[in-house]
């Protein structure tokens, strides 16, 4: 929703599913980013823990047909398309080949705001 504030256009987003902001006891949804090897996922849901950062990229790393997901990875979902300064987490988790450029510019201007880039390789965070 777009609304006149002074002389500029802002944007009014929503955060989470509609009726989300109407129920306190909801927590509110952030996006980042799980990074594996040369493969990324742009993500909806908490900043996962190291166990479900790995068990998450096993999961999304095959394509299974008619798979479900498990219940304790319900809290994530993959989604196509968020604007950068949105991205709240970050997580890496080694894999095959080398992360992107791309993807290194990100993490460094995630890191720049003061975001931190979690390394399943270091330890539990």
């Amino acid at each position: 929703m777009l609304r006149l504030s002074g002389q500029r256009w802002c944007t009014k987003s929503r955060v989470g599913p509609p009726g989300a902001g109407r129920d306190s006891r909801k927590a509110i949804t952030m996006v980042g980013i799980l990074v594996h090897g040369d493969n990324h996922f742009i993500v909806r849901g908490p900043l996962p823990d190291r166990n479900a950062a790995l068990a998450l990229v096993r999961h999304w790393s095959l394509i299974r047909i008619g798979v479900t997901t498990p219940h304790s990875l319900d809290q994530w979902h993959i989604i196509s398309r968020e604007f950068r300064e949105n991205l709240g987490w970050a997580v890496v988790v080694p894999g095959d080949g080398e992360v992107s450029p791309a993807v290194t510019r990100l993490l460094g201007e995630m890191s720049a705001r003061g975001i931190t880039i979690h390394n399943s390789r270091i330890g539990l965070w």
